[in-house]
């Protein structure tokens, strides 16, 4: 909730009495006095004006854009970064994640599966891909765009932030293995990578 300091506008409170010349008595001697005005208390006979803070409204407007960025999910991306052809626990996490949000936002998906080595390294690339295709069904998805880049020598994380980039994506889902395991660079997923990030702890 956004939080403000907020000014109070306040009327001084004028004295309820004025001071006049001396009068005379009977015996000759001075005495002051007192023209009493009736009291006034503007304090209590109209409410403050409250002026809210420009900041106020400023914070307001960037909390709802913030608001409106994690409710209006419309493509996701899901990176796969380790070699495990029936896909590790946090890639599998990561996987029925994607799917469960997806299909709460009736969001498209898309899987980029990278590795710095090429597709004719790995044997089993193909059965990797199968099991992707599995567990998104086994989430209700049958259908979803799959990208693979393979050997191209650049770190997971910018490939990432490009694809998400180039896309126009709104989250990346991805596991905090991929960070333990040392593929993805923490440090450089606020640059690289342009929209929200959800990371899945293990």
């Amino acid at each position: 909730m956004a939080s403000a300091n907020c000014f109070v506008t306040i009327t001084p409170v004028e004295p309820p009495f004025t001071f006049s010349k001396p009068l005379l008595t009977s015996t000759s001697s001075p005495l002051l006095s007192l023209k009493l005005k009736p009291p006034t208390f503007p304090l209590f006979s109209r409410l403050p004006t409250i002026h809210r803070c420009v900041k106020a409204q400023a914070q307001e407007s960037e909390l709802s854009v913030a608001v409106d960025a994690f409710t209006h999910f419309k493509h996701l991306l899901l990176p796969i970064t380790d070699r495990n052809p029936y896909l590790s626990e946090g890639t599998r996490q990561a996987v029925a994640t994607t799917a469960a949000l997806s299909k709460k936002y009736g969001a498209d998906i898309t899987v980029v599966v990278i590795d710095d080595k090429p597709k004719e390294s790995h044997p089993e690339h193909d059965t990797q891909l199968s099991s992707i295709r599995w567990h998104l069904s086994e989430g209700g998805f049958q259908e979803f765009r799959l990208l693979e880049k393979l050997g191209e020598g650049s770190q997971p994380t910018a490939i990432i932030g490009e694809v998400a980039d180039d896309l126009s994506l709104d989250l990346v889902v991805l596991s905090m293995e991929a960070i333990h395991s040392k593929h993805v660079d923490a440090n450089l997923l606020a640059e690289f990578i342009p929209c929200p990030v959800l990371l899945l702890p293990l």
